[in-house]
């Protein structure tokens, strides 16, 4: 059987233009309906040996509210955004074109003064690579952020991947094998 991790995506906080850097808010109205209908699909999931999540309120809360009960991993915390925490993408656009382009542009940057595309995705998989390497399976509710940076880092994508991989709310990503050997499970 080997290792399997099993990403979930957070359920919503806030519509998707409202979302804001470093994000903290617990799940809106419609994240709990979502919830509530992808319920049948995922609580299946929480047979998992081991169940972790972000510690953001909206993923314990999609954790706990899915049955998993699961243990906060600070690893899984999504990007350090810095000066730019609290902030939408637009209204740093706005302020601060050049440095939104850096950013985009060149996965080392972080001129938000936080962490950079980079660390971000190395951190997500440091975490990864350290899960035990023997069979059994992982649960782990994260923020749309962390599963697209596990997903590049498993896959040993270049870190501008990142931006074209879309993460809807809910969503499921399954890892098989180990560190340096990670391999995407479809299903």
């Amino acid at each position: 059987m080997g290792l399997v991790v099993t990403l979930v995506a957070a359920a919503r906080s806030a519509p998707l233009l409202g979302e804001r850097f470093g994000e903290d808010r617990p799940l809106d109205r419609t994240g709990w309906d979502e919830v509530r209908l992808a319920a049948p699909a995922l609580i299946p999931l929480g047979a998992a040996e081991l169940r972790y999540c972000s510690p953001t309120p909206r993923s314990r809360a999609t954790g706990q509210a899915l049955g998993f009960a699961p243990l906060a991993q600070p690893a899984l915390r999504d990007c350090d955004m810095g000066r730019w925490h609290g902030l939408t993408l637009a209204e740093v656009a706005a302020g601060d074109p050049a440095a939104v382009d850096a950013w985009l542009a060149d996965p080392r940057a972080a001129p938000h003064g936080g962490e950079s595309l980079l660390a971000f995705i190395g951190r997500v998989g440091g975490w990864l690579d350290t899960r035990p390497a023997r069979d059994g399976e992982i649960v782990a509710v994260a923020e749309p952020a962390v599963v697209r940076a596990a997903l590049v880092y498993a896959l040993q994508a270049p870190p501008p991947t990142y931006w074209s991989v879309e993460v809807r709310p809910l969503s499921t990503l399954t890892l098989t094998g180990g560190p340096g050997q990670w391999h995407l499970r479809l299903r």
